[in-house]
């Protein structure tokens, strides 16, 4: 049978040992996953304005993929390395949530 989870937690920090009640904010949290440095999702909500890239175009780093537009300020979204667009997800003038995948690269 299965402990039920008491909500304490050990930890250490150099030689020093701890114990300490987490909550359930904290348990259910969204845990971390790594970013997918293929993957250019949007970090604030938004409304794309121009997109100058296209699928299967080739980008040098530092290329301007599109602008997001958020807040009343223009963000430059840019080609984060030398690749290829794989897939544009978004349309010009379409208003977008946070997190969402906006441009996928080869």
């Amino acid at each position: 049978m299965a402990k039920k989870f008491d909500g304490l937690v050990d930890f250490q920090v150099q030689s020093l040992k701890y114990r300490t009640r987490v909550t359930k904010k904290f348990i259910n949290r969204k845990k971390y996953e790594e970013p997918d440095p293929r993957q250019i999702k949007s970090y604030i909500p938004g409304t794309v304005i121009k997109i100058y890239g296209k699928r299967g175009k080739k980008l040098k780093k530092g290329n301007t993929i599109l602008i997001l537009e958020a807040m009343k300020m223009r963000n430059k979204i840019l080609m984060p390395f030398d690749g290829k667009i794989k897939a544009i997800h978004v349309k010009e003038g379409e208003k977008i949530p946070k997190d969402f995948l906006m441009v996928e690269l080869e």
